[in-house]
């Protein structure tokens, strides 16, 4: 049984342009230069299927799906939001150790 229909995203041409500068660069994170990839993979095919994208990208469909859905909405960006889960801290260093 197929999945939902991919949401169409019809990408500004500076955010493309951000996108394939981003790809060349060699000092992004590994999980922004997927998510630079997917944006110039749907520019090129914005029919793709999630699945077959995911594939391409090297991200899951269920991520594709929420970063193409993100996309659909007009939030240009491929920064993660806030939310819930434990926060990135680091402790003060202790005395005596």
């Amino acid at each position: 049984m197929p999945g939902p229909r991919p949401s169409l995203c019809t990408f500004p041409d500076a955010f493309v342009q951000e996108a394939r500068d981003a790809v060349r660069r060699r000092t992004l994170a590994l999980q922004t230069v997927q998510r630079y990839r997917l944006v110039l993979l749907l520019h090129e095919d914005p029919s793709l299927g999630n699945e077959d994208a995911s594939l391409m990208v090297g991200l899951s469909a269920r991520q594709v799906q929420r970063w193409r859905g993100r996309w659909a909405r007009g939030d240009w960006s491929v920064d993660d939001l806030p939310g819930r889960g434990r926060k990135a801290a680091f402790s003060p260093a202790r005395p005596g150790l």
